[in-house]
């Protein structure tokens, strides 16, 4: 479960505009998106982990879009 979430984030950064990241940011989370951030949330060593996968792709995108200085 954990690493086909992270990789869906991943895909999700890497195959988006950044004006599609932008208005992805500004919509409500979905139902499993939720629940998988309250998962995150509820056990510290799975949340490393899965941040572990996603910090290099997602960071590099989002440096690229703007989205972080």
């Amino acid at each position: 479960m954990l690493d086909m979430a992270a990789n869906r984030v991943v895909q999700k950064y890497q195959q988006a505009s950044c004006e599609q990241l932008w208005e992805q940011n500004e919509k409500p989370k979905s139902a499993q998106e939720q629940e998988i951030i309250r998962f995150l949330h509820s056990d510290p060593q799975m949340r490393t982990e899965f941040i572990n996968q996603i910090a290099s792709p997602v960071a590099n995108k989002m440096f690229e879009c703007g989205m972080i200085p």
